[in-house]
C-alpha cells in the first residue's frame, strides 16, 4: 500500500469536500469554521508570500504559537512552498528558542498566541523574518491578513516525495541541548494513514487540539490523523475557557497526558469526594446516571478513543476512570519515529502496559532490557549530528533508551529509563519508575521523583497536588505516612524509602523542573534538594520543606 503524502491528502479533501468545515477556531467566545477549500486557499496564499519574502525550497521556517487553526494552515503553507517546518514549544525558554533557530538555520518564523510574548522575544535572532498570526504576539514585520491579501494563491505547490525532509522536530531536552529529529513526508504519511485505518477513525470523528502541536504526539494524533481521516479539529481558545470549550466540542477522539488526567480527576473529586463517589457508583442505576453526568461535565460523553501518552500513567488512575465509564488507552512513542509506536487499541486495553506495536512496527527487547523498535516512520537522523544518529540507530533498530518487558500476548510494559537507574551507596541498583508509580496512586501526590544515587536508602521528592494544599497538614501527613509504610512493606530491603520529602515549590517549565512536554527533569529536581540532605531526621520519615 502506497500512502498518499500529506499534500496529496489535502488535495483529495479539497476536491472531494471543498465546502465541508475542517477546522474550528474560537475567538472571543465565537466559533469560526474553516472549510477544506479555505484552508487550502489560505495556505497557498501564504506559500506565495513565503516565496516573495525570500524563502527558497529547503529553507527552514519555525512555528512558535499555541494551537490554533492558523498553526495548521501555516504548516501546509510551508509544505506547499517546499520549505521545512521547525515547530517550537510555546513554553520554551528564550535561550532554547535562540538555540533551535540558530541550529536549524531558520529563515523565518510564524508567531502566534503566547502566554508571555515579551519574555520570549529576545530568543529570536534579528536576522529571522517574523510573521504574526492574527493574535496578540511578539512584534513582527509582517501580519497574517496583510500577507494573505497581498498574494495570490500559489498555483502549483511543491511536489512532495516520500524521502523529502518535511519537518525537524526538536526533542524537549530532559538532559542537555535539544536534538533535531528529521522526519520525512513518508513518516507523516505512514503514521497518519496506518493509525486511522487501525483505529477505524472516520470523517465523522471530532478532535480537540490543545496539547502543543510542536510535540510529535499531538502533530501525529491530531493533525495527521485528522488529515488522513477527514475528521474535524477544534481548538481551545485559552486556559480559562478550556473546560467550556471542551464541553462545547465534545470530541470523539481525545488525547491528554497523565498530569492533566490527574487534574481532571481532582476537579471531579472536589465536587464529589472519593468515598461518596465510590458509594454512589456501587448503586447500579444511580451509579450509571452519575457516571454519565461526570462524563458530560468533562465534555467526554461522546469520546470513544481516549489516549494517554508522553509519560507513565498510574494504573490506579486508569481504573478510576474505568469506573466512570472512561477507558483510557495508553500508548508509547518517541519523536524519533513520529510517536507511531505501541498502543492499547479500544476494546483490547491492558492496564499497566502501553499496548502492542502498531501495524508495520517491529519490537524487541535487547539483552540489557532496552526497548528496540524498527518502524517505517523512523527519522532520517538527527540534524547536523551524525554521531548521535549512529549511536541511536543500529542496523535499522531505534535504541529508545527505555527499558521494558513484553508479555505472551505481545503487550509492552515500560519498566524505566536505561539512564534513570541509579546505584545506592550499598552498591545496589534501583529502577525508580515502578516505585514512583506506586507512590503516585496517592491522591495527594501531583508528581514524584525518586533519588538515591550514592545514598544509603532512596527517598522520594514529592510535589503535592492542588487538592492536598487545601487540606490540613495532619490529614495529608497521615495518608502519606500510611502510603510510605505500605510501600516499604512490599519493597526489597535495599529499595525501601527513608523519607518522603514534600517540596514547597511546584514543578514547572519556567523553573526548569519540567520539559515543555511535561516530563520531569530529574537532575534539576534533585539539584534543588541535594544540599538539604543533611537536615533530614531519621526519626521523621515525612520531611516538609
Amino acid at each position: 500500500m502506497t500512502e498518499q503524502l500529506p499534500l496529496e491528502r489535502l488535495a483529495l479533501w479539497v476536491e472531494k469536500r471543498p465546502d465541508a468545515a475542517w477546522l474550528s477556531q474560537p475567538v472571543n467566545g465565537q466559533w469560526h469554521d474553516f472549510t477544506w477549500a479555505q484552508v487550502d486557499e489560505q495556505a497557498r496564499r501564504m506559500a506565495s508570500a513565503l516565496h516573495t519574502l525570500g524563502c527558497a525550497p529547503g529553507d527552514r521556517v519555525a512555528l512558535l504559537a499555541k494551537n490554533c487553526a492558523e498553526w495548521l494552515i501555516a504548516d501546509f503553507a510551508i509544505m506547499l512552498a517546499g520549505l521545512v517546518s521547525v515547530p517550537l514549544y510555546p513554553l520554551q525558554s528564550a535561550e532554547s528558542i535562540d538555540y533551535v533557530l540558530r541550529h536549524a538555520q531558520c529563515k523565518a518564523i510564524f508567531l502566534g498566541k503566547l502566554d508571555d510574548p515579551e519574555k520570549l522575544a529576545p530568543g529570536i535572532p534579528a536576522e529571522v523574518l517574523r510573521i504574526a498570526m492574527p493574535y496578540p504576539t511578539i512584534q513582527a514585520e509582517h501580519g497574517w491578513h496583510a500577507l494573505l491579501a497581498a498574494h495570490q494563491p500559489l498555483a502549483v505547490g511543491h511536489e512532495q516525495t516520500p524521502d523529502s525532509l518535511l519537518s525537524i522536530l526538536y526533542t524537549s531536552g530532559t538532559t542537555g541541548q535539544p536534538k533535531g529529529v528529521m522526519l520525512s513526508a513518508h513518516a507523516f504519511a505512514y503514521a497518519g494513514s496506518r493509525s486511522v485505518k487501525e483505529l477505524g477513525i472516520t470523517e465523522q470523528d471530532q478532535y480537540f487540539s490543545y496539547l502543543p502541536l510542536s510535540h510529535a504526539a499531538e502533530r501525529f494524533l491530531v493533525e495527521m490523523n485528522a488529515l488522513y481521516s477527514g475528521g474535524r479539529v477544534a481548538f481551545v481558545e485559552s486556559l480559562e475557557t478550556f473546560a467550556s470549550d471542551l464541553r462545547h466540542v465534545r470530541p470523539t477522539v481525545f488525547f491528554s497526558v497523565p498530569r492533566l488526567w490527574k487534574r481532571f480527576q481532582q476537579g471531579v473529586l472536589e465536587k464529589l469526594p472519593q468515598a461518596k463517589l465510590a458509594r454512589v457508583l456501587g448503586i447500579p442505576l444511580l451509579g450509571r446516571l452519575v457516571a454519565r453526568k461526570i462524563r458530560q461535565g468533562l465534555g467526554l460523553d461522546r469520546a470513544r478513543i481516549l489516549v494517554s501518552g508522553a509519560a507513565a500513567i498510574p494504573p490506579a488512575l486508569l481504573e478510576w476512570y474505568q469506573n466512570i465509564g472512561i477507558t483510557i488507552c495508553e500508548g508509547y512513542g518517541m519523536t524519533e519515529h513520529f510517536a507511531y509506536g505501541c498502543f492499547n487499541r479500544p476494546g483490547q486495553v491492558r492496564f499497566g502496559t502501553v499496548g502492542r506495536p502498531m501495524p508495520g512496527n517491529e519490537l524487541r527487547i535487547a539483552a540489557s532490557g532496552e526497548i528496540l523498535l524498527r518502524c517505517p516512520s523512523l527519522m532520517l537522523g538527527y540534524y547536523q549530528d551524525p554521531e548521535k544518529t549512529a549511536e541511536t540507530i543500529e542496523e535499522g533498530w531505534l535504541h529508545t533508551g527505555d527499558k521494558g518487558e513484553v508479555d505472551a500476548q505481545g503487550y509492552l510494559k515500560i519498566t524505566g529509563r536505561v539512564k534513570d537507574i541509579f546505584k545506592t551507596s550499598k552498591g545496589k541498583y534501583i529502577a525508580p519508575a515502578p516505585i514512583e508509580g506506586e507512590i503516585a496512586k496517592n491522591l495527594w501526590v501531583e508528581q514524584v521523583c525518586l533519588m538515591g544515587s550514592n545514598l544509603d536508602q532512596p527517598l522520594a521528592l514529592i510535589e503535592l497536588s492542588l487538592a492536598a494544599r487545601e487540606q490540613s497538614r495532619e490529614r495529608v501527613a497521615a495518608d502519606l505516612a500510611q502510603t510510605l509504610a505500605q510501600l516499604n512493606a512490599q519493597l526489597e530491603a535495599h529499595e525501601r524509602l527513608s523519607h518522603f520529602i514534600l517540596l514547597r515549590e511546584t514543578w514547572t517549565v519556567d523553573n526548569g523542573c519540567m520539559t515543555p512536554t511535561m516530563k520531569i527533569r530529574r537532575n534539576v529536581v534533585e539539584a534543588r534538594f541535594v544540599d538539604q540532605l543533611s537536615e533530614l531526621d531519621a526519626r521523621q520519615p515525612l520531611h516538609w520543606q
